[in-house]
């Protein structure tokens, strides 16, 4: 109450100011006369008159108001509650107090079941829209991703107890399902696409205030923000903590995407808005209605961006584009295509691969069995393979490493290897395997470190790496790597692109050629 008192008293002797202060000629608050007058002078545009208007008039194109859109759509949206299980804090012990003849120590901390963690309760809170008369329910997955229970309150303050049908991480999408029918519900609008300027308005809970609305514009579409799968709907209608899951209409009252996160600094809306968009959004949650999981197409390869510092060192044009294939899992479709580490994948099915995501996208959209027509190059010439997709295995079984690689640095071995391009290399032996837990089937040149103040050192080379391959060549010889360096210098380029086994798999390194060699 003080705040608004505060604020009460603030705005009449602000009021009183003003109004004394025009009477007495201090401010001269500008005419339409002065404005147009002023414009002018800074050779600035006249606005327009509005002598005589009773109503504000919008422009062309804008909405007089979005009141009968939203009368329209949000008795399909919801409010979702969730009850949680997370870890309870554990007391590790007390400093001691002075004075006092014996310290302080923590009391026992009770254990969950078969010596589990603690655990206690947590709340959450989200939104989420009707997607069917008989109770379906689309939210975003990290609304209800770890809940133990699921309350839905309906705009007529109903509460009804939801269950999760099912739920998918990589697009963050989940489908919920309530008892009873005749609810109202909105419909995905997968055909007219949202442009760049379009209005939007987006419903949800925010801070669990209940049910409102914000409108914006559309201001980017296909907006990579790190997720394999989704080509997100960048639009400025706020969204806060708790709109996650709501729905994005356009101003017929369509879905035209899902609410899933936003850019800030704080927690809170900065008008960068990012939604998953309709057609997305519709197939994955048709799929869980059917099954309650999701399959996706599968290659067996890891891929990394194709930078324009890796098409530089391996003399491509500016206008290639495409994945680069880091590895090939054995036994995976790719592997018994015939694709290889080190291919560029620049065609899918005659279509051009913009970059890594994108082929990502799309392989997971084929079905298992699919034929997949890929161009690639290697080696300086287009090679064409058709790879029959398999299914993707599930995301913990594919975020396992590679068993027999090891973390960590060990110890230098004995050995001083030879430095080429300020990296001190060696070629592969049984002591150096061992000694840095290297698999049998990785060869190359094995890294013992950098030379302080090199380019190399720069890039973080550690002990244990492998080269395998550069120039896109397979080098086992200190001689064979540095007749490649010798060669890429005398064409003028300056830098050389290394294939380099790490413990976290392969990687393409570009290296500068900075100096000569010792």
């Amino acid at each position: 109450m003080l705040k608004r008192k505060e604020f009460i008293l603030g705005a009449a002797v602000g009021l009183t100011f003003a109004a004394a202060a025009t009477a007495g000629g201090i401010i001269d608050w500008p005419t339409a006369g002065a404005q147009e007058q002023r414009a002018e002078m800074r050779g600035g545009l006249v606005p327009a008159s509005t002598a005589g208007a009773v109503l504000f008039q919008p422009p062309p194109g804008a909405p007089n108001s979005f009141a009968d859109i939203i009368d329209q759509v949000s008795p399909a949206v919801v409010q979702i509650d969730v009850t949680t299980r997370v870890p309870r804090p554990t007391m590790r012990g007390f400093p001691n107090i002075p004075g006092l003849p014996f310290p302080f120590s923590a009391p026992p901390q009770p254990e969950g079941e078969e010596g589990e963690p603690p655990t206690m309760e947590g709340a959450g809170s989200g939104s989420g829209f009707f997607i069917s008369a008989d109770g379906y329910i689309v939210t975003n997955n990290h609304v209800v991703e770890n809940a133990s229970e699921i309350t839905v309150r309906l705009t007529d303050d109903r509460e009804l107890t939801a269950r999760v049908v099912g739920r998918d991480e990589l697009t963050d999408l989940a489908v919920l399902k309530v008892d009873g029918g005749n609810f109202p519900f909105v419909q995905f609008e997968t055909e007219a696409q949202p442009r760049v300027g379009d209005w939007v308005v987006a419903l949800g809970n925010p801070f669990s205030l209940g049910a409102s609305a914000t409108a914006g514009i559309v201001s980017a579409r296909g907006r990579d923000i790190g997720d394999q799968y989704v080509d997100f709907i960048q639009i400025d209608a706020p969204i806060n903590r708790g709109n996650s899951g709501g729905p994005t209409f356009d101003i017929y009252g369509r879905v035209i995407g899902v609410n899933t996160a936003i850019f800030s600094p704080t927690g809170v809306s900065v008008g960068i808005g990012f939604a998953i968009p309709a057609d997305v959004a519709q197939r994955v949650t048709q799929q869980l209605m059917q099954g309650g999981t999701i399959e996706r197409g599968y290659l067996g390869v890891q891929i990394g961006t194709l930078t324009p510092d890796m098409r530089e060192a391996m003399g491509l044009g500016e206008d290639v584009t495409g994945a680069y294939i880091n590895d090939v899992t054995p036994g995976g479709p790719a592997a018994e295509a015939g694709l290889r580490a080190e291919d560029v994948i620049t065609e899918m099915n005659g279509d051009a691969v913009r970059n890594n995501t994108d082929l990502t996208r799309r392989v997971g959209q084929a079905r298992a069995g699919d034929t997949l027509r890929l161009t690639v190059l290697r080696e300086g010439r287009r090679v064409q393979l058709n790879v029959r997709a398999g299914v993707r295995p599930p995301e913990d079984e594919l975020n396992n490493p590679t068993p027999g690689e090891q973390n960590g640095s060990p110890e230098r071995p004995a050995t001083a290897g030879v430095v080429v391009e300020g990296l001190r290399v060696a070629p592969m032996s049984a002591a150096l395997r061992q000694q840095y837990g290297i698999d049998p089937q990785v060869n190359g040149l094995v890294i013992l470190g950098a030379e302080s103040g090199s380019a190399a050192a720069r890039i973080g080379f550690e002990p244990g790496m492998v080269i395998q391959s550069a120039d896109r060549r397979p080098v086992t010889t200190v001689d064979e790597l540095r007749a490649t360096v010798q060669r890429l210098r005398e064409a003028g380029r300056p830098s050389i692109l290394l294939f380099v086994r790490t413990s976290q798999g392969n990687t393409p390194v570009v290296l500068e050629l900075d100096g000569d060699e010792e």
